[in-house]
């Protein structure tokens, strides 16, 4: 009994870490780690646009929070200075006849006050620069072409994280396993894509991409080698009407690296089959691109998809997504190379080109002969 747990256990943890050796997860996300970039880093400094704009929310609140109360110290530290070096601070006793730079600065404190009303444009009219101090002029001037560059570019990057397209492509969802099954005669990998929204992706296209390791004939092993597996949609695979769910499928025919996989055999195959759906938000016409894997797991041979679409007797079309994922078992070849055999017998059967049935009967001979 020990021993049988133990075996179950540990098929369970190999079965486990199997599934998650994956390039790309379900949702879409990239499971890859660089290590030893270097230098390579700095890059990412000089492209501090993109960098700003993939970073997460938590880090970019962080940043946007820490840029204007750093500008605002800062300048406020500035304001200080101008006012100690004029001698316009209390402790100094200014006399009566006296101009400070900067009206009504009697600290640190309303210095802040005074940099944060002038970067944000509030003017309250009670803190204000003077035309005594030329320094303060240019000061206001240097912080408030400043503060319009920190806002453009926080503000910016705000609204540009918020209307990525990236959000948009959570709305298409892929099936949660892949079939193969016979369509129109051949044998066929299918998955099932849907839009959650009446909004139209325009101008979309499928593919797909087949990650494996091999090895080549000089010996040399590739991991995570691709090979484009192409999909078809029977409305084209050029300007989708996805309006409703689509099923793309792949013709599995002898150019196709999943020819030589039988049903006995897929699960103990090593591949990762990456889909991409590719197309323009049509509210913002920015493009987006969905993506999903399929593991040899979740490949199940001899099932096609439940109907999904269905009219009403309103006269509308219903599409239930809770047969979205719902398989349904169908009689199947076993192997693309049986089906693709048993067509080419047939074939010559109807052609006459050969006859099991015919035996071939040599005559005896005889030495009788009848006049």
């Amino acid at each position: 009994m020990f021993n049988y747990l133990r075996k179950r256990f540990t098929s369970h943890i190999r079965e486990r870490s199997r599934r998650r050796a994956r390039l790309v997860s379900k949702d879409g996300r990239c499971n890859i780690e660089f290590g030893n970039v270097g230098q390579s880093r700095f890059v990412f400094l000089i492209d501090i646009w993109t960098t700003i704009l993939d970073l997460r929310w938590r880090y970019k609140m962080t940043i946007f929070i820490s840029a204007f109360l750093g500008s605002w110290f800062l300048f406020g530290l500035l304001w200080y200075i101008v006012a100690y070096i004029h001698q316009d601070l209390p402790e100094f006793n200014p006399s009566i006849n006296h101009t400070p730079c900067v009206d009504n600065i009697n600290g640190l404190t309303s210095a802040f006050l005074f940099s944060l009303e002038t970067q944000v444009t509030i003017g309250y009219g009670f803190r204000c620069v003077t035309e005594q101090c030329a320094t303060a002029i240019f000061l206001l001037i240097f912080q408030s072409i400043l503060g319009v560059i920190i806002n453009s570019f926080m503000c910016g990057a705000i609204l540009a994280k918020i209307s990525r397209s990236k959000n948009r492509a959570k709305t298409i969802t892929f099936s949660k396993n892949a079939v193969i099954s016979k369509r129109g005669g051949k044998l066929c990998l299918l998955i099932r894509v849907a839009n959650l929204r009446k909004s139209l992706l325009i101008g979309s296209h499928i593919y797909g991409k087949l990650l494996k390791t091999t090895i080549t004939p000089e010996g040399e092993t590739i991991i995570l080698d691709q090979v484009n597996i192409e999909f078809i949609v029977d409305a084209g695979n050029e300007n989708l009407f996805f309006i409703s769910p689509l099923t793309i499928y792949h013709i599995i025919d002898k150019n196709s690296p999943f020819f030589h996989m039988a049903a006995e055999t897929i699960l103990q195959q090593d591949f990762e089959l990456v889909v991409f759906l590719d197309g323009t938000v049509e509210a913002t016409s920015a493009t987006c691109q969905v993506r999903t894997s399929y593991i040899p797991e979740e490949v199940l041979w001899g099932y096609r998809f439940a109907p999904i679409v269905s009219k009403t007797k309103e006269g509308k079309y219903r599409v239930d997504f809770q047969n979205f994922s719902k398989t349904v078992a169908v009689e199947t070849p076993h192997c693309a190379f049986c089906l693709y055999n048993e067509k080419e017998a047939k074939a010559k059967e109807k052609k006459g080109y050969d006859n099991p049935g015919f035996v071939l009967a040599e005559a005896g001979e005889t030495s009788d002969t009848k006049m």
